[in-house]
């Protein structure tokens, strides 16, 4: 299966023109079958109960060593285990910082589609300004745009793809924001580690250590005039290893799948949302899971969120850990690189938990 070619297989089209026409109905291309179409009419009862992740102060963690942080240690090792989804309160990641990341990136989708064009992406590496991410043809697609792009290790930067506008602070502001992220995944995955009896810096390690890779999509959701009839995005898991996520405080769209229904996520102000990648499941031979999880549109208000993505080097292999294999538990996943597994993504898009399964031992 290699769909990847330098053109994408449809017409290309951004959603926010779709948006910005004033269209009373959505195209057909953006329809998903009724069983994958969200249930926008969930009672509020039901939201209230259980739209909060487990919120965690980890400012201890920031403060001490990993070691000595009892009580967080075991709070983060419950959310891994019962959730693969948590927030985090206290992270050290500056306030002022977060607000200029989503200021600027918003600006930069108000712009004129022609200036924004100057950066369109292709499926080659996605990186730039884009509406889909799979390249699959006919396939039925997200309601949302994006701006993607390759951070670190800097060698693998595609730097006419940064942006220069509305202004080149936008460049350097996405760069000052992925070094934070960069310095709080590493001491999350230090947490993981020992909770999973590693060396601390086990995953670290296993990942590439000053190789390893990580990424930034940020994500612009426009209006739609039918929002029970389509998504921003189709569910999925990442593939990668974690997910740190700016969320829109404004207003709600992330839903996370626990127990067979999906968890409408009420983001807590100027806290960031964590969420294990299939990396790490694999890595965990399944002690941690990663998690299905999706996003909804919303008819009235414009939504925007910026991910970031802590990755293995692209050739290393990843495999169960041999610390954690043994009779009882036998290695559940073959090896494989992180290069080799994101290519389904890259082709087929975002598709539930599809991929991982393919990796099962036999």
């Amino acid at each position: 299966m290699n769909y990847i070619t330098q053109e994408w297989p449809d017409p290309l089209v951004h959603v926010q023109t779709i948006s910005e026409n004033g269209l009373s109905s959505i195209p057909h291309a953006y329809v998903k079958p009724p069983v994958d179409r969200p249930n926008l009419n969930i009672a509020s009862d039901e939201i209230n109960q259980s739209s909060n992740l487990p919120i965690i102060d980890i400012e201890c963690l920031l403060n001490g060593s990993v070691e000595s942080s009892e009580e967080t240690m075991s709070a983060i090792s419950s959310a891994c285990r019962e959730w693969g989804f948590f927030q985090v309160v206290n992270h050290g990641v500056s306030y002022e910082l977060m607000a200029k990341v989503r200021e600027m990136w918003r600006e930069f989708f108000y712009l004129p589609m022609e200036e924004k064009m100057n950066y369109v992406n292709s499926p080659i590496t996605l990186e730039g300004y884009g509406s889909r991410l799979g390249v699959k043809k006919d396939a039925i697609l997200d309601w949302g745009d994006y701006f993607f792009l390759q951070v670190f290790p800097e060698s693998v930067r595609s730097y006419d793809k940064w942006p220069k506008v509305p202004t080149p602070l936008l460049s350097a502001i996405t760069e000052e924001y992925s070094k934070a992220m960069m310095n709080l995944c590493k001491l999350l995955t230090q947490v993981l580690s020992t909770n999973l009896g590693l060396d601390k810096t086990f995953i670290w390690k296993a990942f590439g250590e000053e190789e390893i890779g990580s990424s930034i999509r940020v994500n612009y959701y426009p209006k739609c005039p039918q929002p029970g009839l389509t998504l921003s995005l189709s569910a999925h898991s990442d593939p990668g290893g974690l997910t740190v996520l700016m969320p829109d405080y404004r207003v709600n769209g992330l839903q996370v799948r626990k127990e067979d229904k999906w968890i409408t996520v009420k983001p807590v102000a100027d806290a960031l949302i964590v969420n294990l990648g299939d990396q790490i499941q694999v890595l965990s031979n399944a002690i941690y899971k990663s998690v299905e999880h999706r996003v909804t549109v919303n008819s009235a208000e414009e939504r925007l969120s910026v991910a970031f993505f802590y990755n293995p080097k692209g050739d290393v292999p990843i495999g169960p850990a041999q610390e954690l294999v043994n009779p009882v538990r036998p290695s559940l996943y073959k090896s494989t690189t992180y290069d080799t597994y994101r290519l389904y993504l890259r082709n087929e898009g975002p598709c539930g938990k599809s991929k991982i399964e393919t990796l099962r031992a036999d």
